[in-house]
């Protein structure tokens, strides 16, 4: 992933629980903030989704995307990229999984999304961090909620 954000957060669970949450697109609009819907529209072998739907409203932003999912055969993590949306042009994105202790787990967000409206990239890698700030403290709440 060339130019992105990246950041990490130390979450009370296994890596399999949280691998699970993340996993769980269905319920993502119960805990994801700006999402309103997020459908699988192809899983793997084992259930999880490969090729998803979202459906975002932050606002004054609005979107609706689909990614191609890739999970870790160690599952210890997942990475994502864009197959299509109405606003952006390319997203590359991570959950990279470590466990520290029994019952706890690192959790490291890595981002890069590029909008087809230009944006100056100080302000761009800003909303970045604002949403991977956002994205991990929602999974931690639901993780140890």
């Amino acid at each position: 992933m060339a130019d992105h954000t990246e950041q990490s957060i130390v979450i009370n669970a296994d890596v399999s629980e949280v691998l699970a949450v993340i996993a769980d697109f269905a319920h993502y609009p119960d805990w994801v903030t700006a999402a309103r819907e997020a459908t699988v529209l192809e899983s793997d072998a084992q259930g999880r989704g490969l090729h998803v739907r979202f459906v975002l409203d932050a606002g004054v932003l609005a979107d609706t995307y689909e990614l191609r999912y890739t999970w870790d055969a160690d599952g210890a993590g997942v990475s994502w990229t864009l197959v299509s949306s109405d606003l952006q042009r390319a997203q590359e994105g991570s959950y990279r999984l470590v466990q520290q202790v029994p019952g706890s787990t690192k959790v490291t967000y890595a981002l890069m999304v590029d909008l087809q409206i230009p944006m100056i990239s100080q302000l761009k890698r800003r909303a970045e961090k604002a949403i991977t700030e956002s994205a991990l403290g929602d999974l931690k709440k639901r993780v140890e909620g």
